[in-house]
């Protein structure tokens, strides 16, 4: 079994990409998806966050407001590492069994994480990945679709996008470079590519 990660900046595609993947036949581990899990009402990451952080970031039914969380964090680098300490030790974990799941159903699979923050809080070796793939964009493009997608003003976009580190950076570190400033098309074309290249490795 072969375990990538794929990762890139905020709204430069990287889940896009990881469904193309997917429909190649590889086991997708969606981090986002994830942490969503991790941070339902009743989990001890909940818990953590609402001692931290308050009632004001919970909607009424009692769930995360996930946007308003984000607005607190996104311009307050201490709470966003404060956040981070107590979210992504269990996502991690959760990651993990869902990787060992996979080898154990499916030994000769490939399986993509796709971690947004794969290269901004973490690093590759938490993962025992076998590699890294880069989906990249331009900063502008990031902003565009960001504001598009979560309904964002461009001053909110710019928060998220400077939160990170720059795609370029990341894009010198990576195994293999998807570049999504393109048709959907055309990064499709590379991700053929790049699947023929892992998958018969």
């Amino acid at each position: 079994m072969k375990v990538i990660g794929i990762t890139g900046g905020i709204a430069s595609g990287s889940s896009l990409v990881a469904g193309m993947f997917r429909d190649l036949g590889a086991v997708i581990i969606e981090a986002d998806k994830v942490a969503r899990e991790a941070v339902q009402p009743g989990t001890g990451v909940y818990k953590k966050i609402v001692e931290a952080f308050g009632k004001d970031v919970l909607l009424p039914d009692g769930s995360l407001d996930r946007r308003r969380l984000g607005a607190i964090v996104f311009k307050d680098p201490a709470a966003r590492r404060r956040l981070n300490v107590m979210t992504h030790p269990e996502i991690r974990r959760r990651i993990q069994s869902q990787v060992e799941q996979a080898a154990a159903e499916q030994p000769d699979a490939v399986v993509i994480v796709d971690i947004p923050l794969l290269l901004d809080t973490t690093g590759p070796e938490a993962f025992d990945l076998d590699g890294v793939i880069v989906v990249a964009a331009t900063p502008e493009q990031q902003i565009e679709r960001l504001m598009a997608r979560d309904n964002l003003t461009r001053e909110e976009a710019g928060h998220r996008l400077a939160a990170q580190r720059p795609v370029a950076e990341k894009a010198a570190e990576a195994d293999w470079v998807i570049d999504n400033t393109g048709t959907i098309e055309e990064t499709r074309r590379q991700v053929g590519i790049l699947w023929s290249e892992i998958a018969t490795a």
